[in-house]
């Protein structure tokens, strides 16, 4: 087709019209249209000239130009966009680096190929706009619920129309047994939306905890309105969900609002949810608390938290553990995603026989160590000693309280357990020596012979090896891989030494070393202890 005036009305109302059907600017598609005249023009030229088109957007005119750029000498690069200064010297009075010289081109007729391809250039562009567009108008709706219609199903994922553009629900944000045909409604929660170089931008989800949670906020004017909030959500995804609730009215009851009158207001989530029974838990800031609830409708009879682990165990009758369980683990799956801890479940006779075990193994243990009758041994476990640290360092009278003990077998065991122990410490000291652990590491104040002991047989023999550890390869810790918490073993974490204390033990001896400042040691700590403050 030429550019002739025929057709020069007939690109501006083009160009209204992509931009109407799309939503778009106008400006757009004409600055489209100009580019692939340019790039056409191009073709017809000279590939190494700079050809720029602008379309009147009164008229539709379309004026071709060629632009050259004037450069220094050492930066020209191509002959046919750019020239010197003494070359642009017959066209312009005054030349300098950066004018242009700009002539006028006669306009191009576009062949067949040319014409294709300046309409590939357009819908790239008017694409580039939508998906633009698209963005702009949903990036703040995501996280909310969006209704929309099945347009059709690729590959297991369902596009849906959701008024001004398409989203994306994917086969694996869907609930199990649902299935949806063209022109079917359906409410999704808007997970993400993204900018992407091609395709949906938009991603839906029904499986996702948030979706439950909007859904209640929907159907409970309470949550609305913040007198009831939603502190936390597990699902399994159209089988079962657990939600914690809580409310900042006394006179509301939490579990009462969201079930509703005769359970209106929790069945019509359920509906929509494809029948995933719910149960409604009051949520409590005491973990042990909020745990017993959670694991309903199992009766629970103890709960043992450790806070530095992160793991939580449960007693449990023996009559209630495959409850306690549930089907394939759900029950105590779906509490333990709501209450964030790992829970291991024990029945009452489980507890009962390594509790005798336990019991047992330190009876043996004050036997051997002490050179005391077995009863005698039972006595101190029974009154709660583990250690024979314990036994040495305890004030007497905790001693005399036991049944049978007067001041002389006190002070007999007493002698006994601080004996025992300094041959341990010199066996310990010995041992490390043997392994090559210097003298710098063992006067080290804060470490027992058995702690150096311990790290020589892992290679840390001198107080620089000590300095080079982390707190964590000391004192132990937790780590997350695939989804699984995994313990990492301490070199001191059998001497129950804390995280904190390893962190102490190692930045005094980079202290000691020269390594680190003290007195910027002691301004860290000062703003660490201002900001705990500030936080109270």
């Amino acid at each position: 087709m030429a550019i002739t005036s025929a057709n020069q009305l007939e690109l501006l109302q083009t160009a209204e019209a992509v931009a109407r059907e799309k939503m778009i600017d106008p400006d757009l598609v004409i600055q489209a249209m100009e580019d692939s005249l340019a790039r056409a023009a191009k073709s017809r030229y000279g590939a190494d000239m700079d050809i720029r088109v602008k379309i009147d957007r009164k008229t539709g005119v379309a004026k071709f130009t060629r632009v050259r750029t004037v450069v220094a000498d050492e930066e020209l690069e191509n002959y046919h966009a750019q020239l010197t200064v003494a070359q642009a010297a017959p066209y312009l009075d005054d030349p300098q680096i950066g004018d242009e010289i700009i002539d006028q081109v006669p306009p191009v007729e576009l062949g067949r190929i040319a014409a294709q391809s300046a309409k590939q250039v357009i819908l790239q562009r008017v694409r580039e706009a939508e998906r633009d567009r698209q963005y702009e108008e949903f990036k703040d709706r995501a996280q909310t619920i969006i209704n929309g219609v099945v347009k059709r199903e690729e590959y297991g994922n369902i596009i849906v129309d959701i008024g001004r553009g398409e989203a994306v629900l994917r086969r694996n944000e869907k609930i199990g047994r649902e299935s949806y045909r063209p022109g079917d409604r359906i409410r999704c929660f808007v997970k993400d939306v993204r900018r992407e170089a091609r395709g949906p931008q938009i991603f839906l989800s029904r499986t996702a905890p948030e979706f439950m949670a909007e859904l209640f906020k929907m159907e409970v004017p309470e949550i609305y309105d913040g007198i009831i909030e939603i502190k936390a959500v597990a699902r399994d995804p159209g089988s079962r969900a657990k939600i914690g609730v809580i409310s900042y009215d006394n006179s509301i009851d939490p579990v009462g609002a969201c079930v509703g009158m005769r359970g209106s207001r929790v069945q019509a989530v359920v509906n929509e949810l494809q029948g995933e029974k719910i149960d409604i838990i009051p949520w409590t800031e005491d973990q042990a608390t909020f745990l017993v609830n959670a694991l309903q409708p199992a009766e629970v009879s103890k709960v043992v938290i450790d806070d530095e682990a992160g793991k939580i165990e449960v007693v449990v009758p023996d009559e209630q553990l495959s409850l306690a369980i549930g089907r394939r683990g759900q029950n105590v799956r779906l509490a333990s995603q709501l209450t964030g801890l790992d829970i291991d479940i024990l029945t009452e006779s489980e507890e009962s026989t390594r509790r005798q075990a336990e019991f047992a193994e330190r009876t043996r243990l004050f036997m051997d160590e002490l050179d005391i009758d077995e009863m005698m041994a039972q006595l101190l476990v029974a009154e709660e000693f583990t250690s024979l640290e314990e036994v040495a360092y305890v004030d007497m009278d905790e001693l005399l309280t036991i049944d049978g003990f007067d001041e002389e077998t006190a002070a007999e065991l007493q002698t006994r357990a601080r004996e025992r122990l300094e041959a341990i410490a010199a066996a310990a000291l010995e041992n490390a020596r043997a392994l090559g652990a210097e003298d710098s590491l063992i006067d080290f104040d804060g470490l027992s012979p058995q702690m150096v002991e311990a790290l020589a047989k892992d290679g840390i023999k001198t107080l620089e090896d000590f300095a080079t550890c982390a707190d964590w390869e000391l004192a132990g810790g937790w780590t997350t891989e695939n989804g699984q918490r995994i313990k990492d073993e301490g070199l001191l974490e059998s001497f129950d030494v804390s995280l904190e204390e390893a962190q102490t033990l190692v930045m005094t001896a980079r202290v000691m070393l020269g390594w680190v400042d003290p007195t910027e040691l002691e301004a860290e700590e000062d703003a660490e202890t201002e900001d705990e403050e500030a936080a109270h």
